[in-house]
């Protein structure tokens, strides 16, 4: 596993922050926001990519967004223990999706067609720009031959893009899959685009206390930047080498609202149907899911309609299980989002403990779960289930095991 985001550039500095309740979010520092009805996020600070990359000017050749997926892949690389030079590389392979790809990229080098003209964009804009991107540079920074693509479902892009890994190795077209998303979106583009939707928290007195998914006063989701990317691996295979495996990645759901483009369906129906496809593919009960990684991004309609889509899977149950949103320290990582959850589900597994939703404080009669309120909570964990739904209708369910 790695991970690069505003609480931590390691796993396990992210995870230390995590149980500690630490918010990421603070007013922004990559433009000057002050015409900006939101003025906060949650900004990954004093990120060098140059160490994780070959040859450092391909640091420089490449978006935010590409840099953080280089940096997060080689993390994961290294704590896989896996030695690649003794790989067939042919059957390794990396799927990186992003929600919005080099936007970094667009807003830098349209600036520079407006005001000095078409001559002297840059030779690097298409390929710095397009969403594949962060894919592709991985794959040739490691070395990896096998399948290759990027996933784009808005939020839920990162966890499609573990399903789909999975798939690619339970049908025989890879025994190793690098997985996982990234997005750099703290820009002028899209706070303003994002903010002129009324969807993001304009709590800028505030900024710790803004992300609070499923709290009454919730006002809109905070904007986060990084990546998170794990290796999946054929289980005989891992055994053989003795790889430390976290979990058992056992269920995948998906489905679409075919309602709105960005409301939820009404009671979380789209959300519901996608939780239980993840529980049929991994052949558990809802009884058997000890912790839920909501996708509770701390806007009003998605932290009512994801709470009736759990209720309307657990039935009496809903009451008992753990649930956490982390985006309430990380901030709503878009497209990196579902990746960087999954390693929060991985290490509650490992570690059998539930981070918190900080910033819990007024219980809303439509929000009345047990959402692991502002402290990190001892649970034994047995089975997770870590949910992304995307603007679009997208929604994506992954379920893991502990592994034994």
């Amino acid at each position: 596993m790695g991970v690069v985001c505003s609480i931590g550039q390691t796993v396990e500095e992210f995870w230390r922050a995590l149980l500690a309740g630490q918010s990421g979010v603070d007013r922004i520092t990559a433009f000057d926001p002050t015409d900006y009805d939101c003025q906060i996020a949650a900004e990954v600070k004093g990120f060098d990519p140059t160490p994780f990359f070959r040859k450092p000017k391909d640091a420089r050749r490449s978006d935010r967004n590409i840099c953080f997926a280089v940096a997060a892949a080689k993390q994961a690389l290294a704590n896989s223990g896996l030695d690649l030079a003794k790989e067939n590389l042919d059957r390794a392979g990396c799927t990186i999706g992003s929600g919005v790809g080099g936007l970094n990229t667009f807003e830098r080098q349209f600036t520079v067609l407006l005001e000095k003209g078409p001559s002297r964009m840059s030779p690097f804009t298409i390929p710095m720009m397009i969403v594949n991107m962060a894919s592709g540079i991985t794959s040739m920074e490691l070395g990896l031959r096998g399948p290759n693509f990027a996933t784009v479902s808005a939020c839920a892009t990162s966890a499609h893009a573990i399903g789909e890994a999975c798939r690619a190795i339970k049908h025989g077209d890879a025994d190793i899959m690098f997985a996982g998303g990234t997005e750099a979106t703290v820009l002028r583009t899209a706070i303003g685009g994002f903010a002129a939707m009324k969807a993001l928290s304009t709590r800028n007195d505030a900024p710790k206390k803004a992300s609070r998914p499923f709290d009454r006063e919730r006002d809109g989701f905070v904007m986060g930047e990084g990546s998170g990317v794990i290796v999946i691996e054929e289980l005989e295979r891992a055994r053989k080498r003795g790889a430390r495996i976290y979990c058992e990645l056992a269920g995948y759901g998906q489905t679409a609202d075919a309602y709105h483009l960005t409301a939820p369906a009404p009671g979380g129906e789209g959300a519901a149907r996608c939780i239980r496809r993840a529980l049929e593919t991994a052949r558990l009960r809802p009884d058997q899911i000890s912790y839920i990684n909501a996708h509770g991004t701390s806007t009003q309609l998605n932290d009512k309609f994801e709470t009736a889509a759990i209720k309307a899977v657990f039935g009496d149950r809903a009451k008992k299980v753990a649930i956490s949103s982390t985006k309430s320290m990380t901030g709503h990582l878009l497209g990196a989002a579902g990746a960087v959850e999954m390693i929060v589900c991985a290490l509650a597994l490992t570690h059998n403990v539930i981070p918190p939703t900080i910033n819990y404080e007024f219980p809303d009669p439509d929000c009345d779960l047990d959402y692991t309120p502002n402290q990190a909570r001892e649970l034994k964990v047995d089975a997770v289930l870590n949910n992304a739904l995307g603007f679009g209708g997208h929604n994506c369910t992954l379920l893991a095991k502990k592994f034994s």
